[in-house]
């Protein structure tokens, strides 16, 4: 018994991406950025390079990200503001 001479070799054979065509990186941003703008603001600031230096420093340390990390300065600051006899 032979086998059918119509099916492929398996080596030769690509196997389908089963989730469609993959995503370019540049995709992938712009689709996580179309879900951010429900929720946040874009802020765009221009820093010393030695203040940008520390500010990294600073965030690595925390482990967390420079956004999260600014949030976190801001949310001290209002918080110093609402309660100043805080500190």
């Amino acid at each position: 018994m032979s086998q059918a001479s119509d099916t492929e070799p398996s080596s030769t054979a690509k196997r389908l991406y089963r989730k469609g065509n993959p995503l370019s990186a540049a995709e992938k941003q712009r689709l996580s950025v179309a879900r951010k703008k429900d929720t946040h603001k874009e802020l765009c600031v221009f820093i010393h390079n030695a203040h940008k230096e520390g500010f990294q420093k600073l965030c690595e340390e925390h482990g967390v990200t420079q956004a999260r990390m600014v949030e976190r300065l801001i949310e001290a600051e209002l918080a110093k503001k609402a309660d100043p006899l805080k500190k």
